[in-house]
């Protein structure tokens, strides 16, 4: 009885204290906080959304972590029977990395890369292409705002097998034509030259003048 006394009255703490730090919120299964939103009217915290069916479009859920407002860290998105439909990271609203899709049948459809803001790094060096050609013909330093681009390769599977059936390469939202020619991207590696077998003549030459000094071709004194 004492116990249950106790666990009352925490309650009640608990939601004297909460009403006082937050506009809403909600209780989960586990009985932890979830789908806060603060009273400066931002989703904190960690949250667990319901999106209907639309447009024929089955419905799913998506859970979370939100900060000041914005989606932040893992996000993973279920079907109503609890298979998992992607797997998305997050930064400051952002996708960055790697995002997971698979279809309602449980097969990965595919994968997706991004870079998304991050507000430790405020500014951003970007790609200057050339028009039409894709090809890459400058760089400049920007201020970065809040963002998500394409960037990096995308992968597409096909459904059953799983077998690898397209790439794409993204460069800031820009679609990498594989074709194009690069320029000034980096320094070309140094590839030691193949050795070659000097012919038998040039052997004896080499011989007969090893330790002499030559200039011009000529054989010096």
């Amino acid at each position: 009885m004492k116990s249950i006394f106790i666990s009352l009255l925490g309650c009640l703490l608990f939601s004297t204290y909460a009403q006082a730090q937050y506009q809403s919120y909600k209780l989960g299964v586990r009985g932890d906080t979830i789908n806060i939103v603060n009273k400066d009217g931002q989703k904190i915290g960690r949250w667990v959304e319901e999106v209907p069916e639309r447009r024929g479009e089955p419905g799913y859920t998506e859970e979370g972590f939100y900060k000041k407002g914005l989606k932040d860290s893992i996000w993973r998105r279920y079907t109503s029977q609890g298979d998992l439909l992607a797997f998305e990271r997050y930064i400051s609203g952002g996708k960055t990395g790697i995002q997971t899709y698979y279809t309602f049948l449980g097969d990965l459809e595919h994968e997706e890369s991004w870079k998304g803001y991050d507000p430790d790094h405020p500014y951003d060096t970007i790609p200057i292409y050339g028009t039409g050609s894709g090809e890459v013909v400058d760089y400049k330093i920007v201020k970065a705002e809040p963002y998500s681009v394409k960037d990096g390769e995308w992968r597409y599977y096909e459904e059953g097998t799983g077998r690898l059936i397209r790439k794409e390469q993204w460069s800031n939202n820009n679609l990498v034509d594989p074709n194009a020619p690069k320029k000034n991207l980096a320094k070309t590696p140094y590839v030691k030259p193949e050795k070659i077998d000097k012919p038998a003549e040039m052997q004896e030459w080499d011989r007969k003048h090893r330790g002499k000094k030559y200039v011009d071709g000529k054989t010096g004194l």
